[in-house]
């Protein structure tokens, strides 16, 4: 399956196609005219939406201008009902500056200013034929999907739809969702192309490969979940991601929690990945991925130790271009690529929900996975409140102070600065 991205990001014909003849199948249908008929499935589904309207600000070291944005995204989608398994979803997605043009939006020019990644745009950001297999069929408790889609598998370490940006990234897929039994779910997409949060006006909008992701989780253990997973990338010539950083990422995931009787919830993850070439992928391609997470809940607080590598041998540093980068190592976003010298993030989360509003404080200790330095620390702090089952409301808070070291600076002189932001948001969904 291919698609195109020009203006709306328009499918290409064999898809149009495909679709178009299962329409005119079903029309053709005497079950058409019938009480839960197709034309009833169209006109009887579900219209959703959302309006996030946001600013950012933006101070970096080493930039003589301050980065002000304030942007609207707004989503509106539209899911036909089901019919004999049958089903659809649309939706568009427009990404507004409706500010001054104070900032760095990757596509504008203005790079006297720090990056705030939220490119004008409007696209097509989901757009799938899908079916769901009954209970008495071959495809019981199995959902396929054929388009345009999110894809978020796990916590999004690997593959992800980048949310918090105001553009989402989603996959150009063929995906099949199945609980095999009560205890086995099986995920598996073909992906031919990513659409990033760049936008279609980018070059480094949309990246275009033959993707196999793979993820089976079992659940029968009483302590928690066990999660492998097998995700091979491999990368058209000519994209913004080379040929040459084709990969396959092979690992496994333990995942879960326990709470007395009366007492503390814990929390504990394992978790353990090995990357290496594949297909036309460079010989240098190899690192590995390691984390450990230990919690715990009392009351209304959570606490959580973190320890996460990405590993690097001085050339190669772990990848994870499909990922949720925000949602890891900081949120001033200082490594959504990781440096060739690898990461090690050790951090704290506190978290507290206290008169209607989720207090949530991090700090992380950076350094280097190899060689021995520091790359610096950040400091974290958000509250956001739900007014109601539609609105949210958030504000957000990164400082990173980069070390000075000098094989910091001299190998990471960006890491080696600070840079600090702050986000007002509101969410509106329906």
């Amino acid at each position: 399956m291919n698609f195109i991205t020009p203006s709306v990001n328009r499918m290409r014909r064999p898809v149009y196609y495909v679709g178009l003849i299962h329409l005119l199948g079903l029309l053709a249908s005497p079950a058409v005219h019938a009480e839960g008929s197709f034309l009833e499935a169209i006109t009887g589904g579900k219209v959703s939406g959302q309006l996030r309207p946001r600013f950012e600000s933006v101070t970096q070291e080493g930039k003589s201008d301050k980065a002000s944005a304030f942007t609207l995204r707004t989503q509106l989608g539209y899911a036909t009902n089901d019919f004999q398994g049958f089903g659809a979803f649309v939706q568009f997605e427009d990404i507004r500056n409706l500010g001054s043009s104070r900032y760095n939006d990757t596509i504008n020019g203005l790079t006297q200013y720090p990056t705030v990644a939220d490119p004008e745009s409007t696209e097509i950001n989901q757009g799938f034929i899908s079916y769901k297999g009954g209970p008495d069929t071959l495809l019981a408790d199995t959902t396929i999907r054929y388009g345009r889609q999110i894809i978020n598998l796990d916590n999004q370490r690997f593959i992800g739809s980048v949310g918090w940006r105001q553009n989402s990234q989603t996959f150009d897929a063929f995906s099949v969702t199945s609980a095999v039994t009560n205890n086995v779910n099986v995920f598996f997409a073909h992906v031919t192309n990513t659409n990033r949060i760049f936008g279609q006006n980018s070059s480094q909008g949309d990246v275009r490969l033959n993707g196999e992701l793979l993820n089976i989780a079992y659940r029968g253990f009483k302590p928690g979940t066990l999660i492998g997973y097998a995700y091979l990338l491999d990368y058209a010539p000519g994209q913004p991601i080379a040929v040459t950083a084709s990969n396959k990422t092979l690992g496994l995931r333990f995942d879960g929690w326990h709470q007395p009787e009366g007492g503390a919830k814990f929390f504990y993850t394992a978790e353990y990945a090995n990357q290496s070439d594949y297909k036309n992928g460079a010989s240098t391609v190899g690192a590995s991925y390691r984390n450990l997470v230990l919690g715990a809940e009392v009351k209304t607080v959570q606490v959580k130790l973190n320890y996460e590598v990405l590993g690097g041998d001085g050339v190669y540093g772990f990848a994870t271009p499909f990922a949720t980068g925000h949602a890891f190592n900081g949120w001033a976003d200082q490594f959504l690529t990781t440096p060739r010298d690898g990461l090690q993030d050790i951090f704290i989360t506190l978290e507290k929900s206290w008169k209607g509003i989720h207090w949530l404080a991090r700090y992380d200790r950076y350094s280097s996975d190899t060689s021995g330095y520091d790359y610096g620390s950040e400091l974290g702090l958000q509250a956001s409140k739900k007014v109601n089952k539609n609105l949210t409301l958030l504000a957000k808070y990164a400082d990173y102070s980069g070390d000075t070291n000098s094989t910091n600076v001299a190998r990471n002189l960006t890491l080696s600065r600070d840079l600090s932001k702050f986000w007002l948001q509101a969410d509106f969904q329906f």
